[in-house]
């Protein structure tokens, strides 16, 4: 589950690690409001407007902008809340801006430069261990800093047996080119930040910019959140933060029926039981000249109505020109599923694709001779190269 920015910041906050400050504003007249109160709190004269998206590079697309007066807070706040903001991470479309943070400046003049570093924690899923990613080149894109200068990309494992040590906090302000307060300042924040991603159950923490300001303090300017689905049972008050509207909406429709369903860019819709089954089924679907549609793991029981709710979902994306239906009857016999595909299609009536319905395992004979007497138009398959070739005919 993805977080906004003001989202992930107030979790950073809650474990110590120092932000940048803000207030969400929902249109121009509470932008202004907000900037009022955050001068009177910490004594900025300038504000930063940035739209609250999940997507990154937000200020490449004209979602990040800074304002000098109130009267630039409101005509900002007013252009970019409603806007459809289109960054590197968005598609064609973009997002709809519904709400801005209104930020301080915390790029003030002082004693020092002010830096710019880059930070994230993540699980290295090749060592089964979390990981600090972290680079003396901030504000800009990782992955273009990974591909043009690896060796500033650097990388501290942490063993799960100790979790973080203070000489891993010490040494990444070291290879940050840190020293004096500002050193002392990163090992706290470093800690900080670890132990907000572990006891948040995170999936991924990335703070682009961490600031060094010219008065030497570290803070988390940006914050990029994941926090893992599955842990949510155990993390009500994350769980609340969730934001149905920077989601695809057929994927929580899904979501609300018990589906476990990924809307993707092909054209082939997948309904399957299991979740190896279906990449599987996906690999067959490419191998026969077409693109998935999606991935829909429909479970163990594809009765009727779960069946019904599943061809619904598919149909609901316009670019599907054909349905595969495979099923492994294990726990659920193959003539159940039958049946039940049988009574979803007379249910919902005419549907306009082809559908092959491959089913293998208990009663799999008695399951394709329901298939091919039910007078539909449905086309069964036994052998998964079959259910390929007949793919392939349909697409072509």
């Amino acid at each position: 589950m993805n977080l906004h920015e003001y989202q992930g910041k107030e979790i950073l906050a809650s474990f110590g690690v120092r932000i940048q400050r803000g207030i969400v504003a929902h249109n121009a007249k509470e932008a202004v409001d907000a900037a009022k109160q955050l001068t009177a709190e910490t004594g900025t004269g300038w504000h930063v407007i940035k739209a609250q998206v999940h997507a990154g590079g937000r200020g490449k697309g004209g979602g990040v902008k800074l304002a000098k007066n109130l009267k630039e807070v409101e005509e900002i706040a007013g252009q970019i809340i409603g806007m459809n903001l289109i960054t590197p991470q968005t598609s064609a479309e973009g997002k709809k801006v519904h709400q801005v943070l209104v930020a301080e400046d915390v790029y003030y003049p002082g004693a020092s430069e002010t830096n710019e570093f880059y930070m994230s924690v993540l699980l290295n899923r090749g060592t089964g261990r979390n990981m600090i990613m972290y680079s003396t080149e901030g504000g800009m894109d990782i992955e273009e800093v990974a591909e043009s200068t690896p060796h500033l990309i650097f990388t501290e494992e942490i063993d799960p047996a100790t979790g973080l040590l203070p000489f891993q906090a010490r040494k990444i302000a070291f290879n940050l080119g840190l020293s004096g307060t500002a050193f002392k300042e990163m090992t706290k924040f470093v800690a900080s930040l670890y132990k907000a991603y572990v006891e948040s159950d995170s999936s991924m923490f990335e703070i682009n910019p961490v600031l060094k300001t010219s008065d030497d303090k570290i803070m988390a300017v940006d914050a990029k959140v994941s926090i893992d689905d599955n842990a949510l049972y155990r993390r009500k008050q994350y769980a609340e933060m969730r934001d149905l509207r920077e989601e695809n909406g057929i994927e929580v429709e899904a979501g609300a029926l018990g589906l476990n369903y990924v809307d993707l860019d092909g054209n082939v819709g997948c309904m399957v039981n299991g979740a190896g089954l279906a990449m599987a089924t996906m690999d067959l679907i490419k191998q026969a000249g077409g693109e998935p549609a999606n991935f829909l793991d429909v479970g163990g029981t594809a009765d009727a109505a779960r069946v019904e709710a599943a061809f619904k979902i598919i149909l609901k994306d316009p670019a599907v020109k054909a349905i595969l239906i495979n099923i492994f009857g294990g726990i659920v016999r193959c003539d159940r599923v039958a049946q039940g595909v049988i009574d979803a299609y007379k249910n919902m009536g005419t549907i306009n694709v082809p559908i092959i319905v491959r089913l293998q395992g208990t009663n799999a004979d008695l399951a394709k001779e329901l298939i091919d007497n039910s007078g539909l138009d449905v086309q069964s398959a036994v052998q998964f190269q079959e259910a390929a070739d007949k793919v392939k005919a349909v697409l072509s």
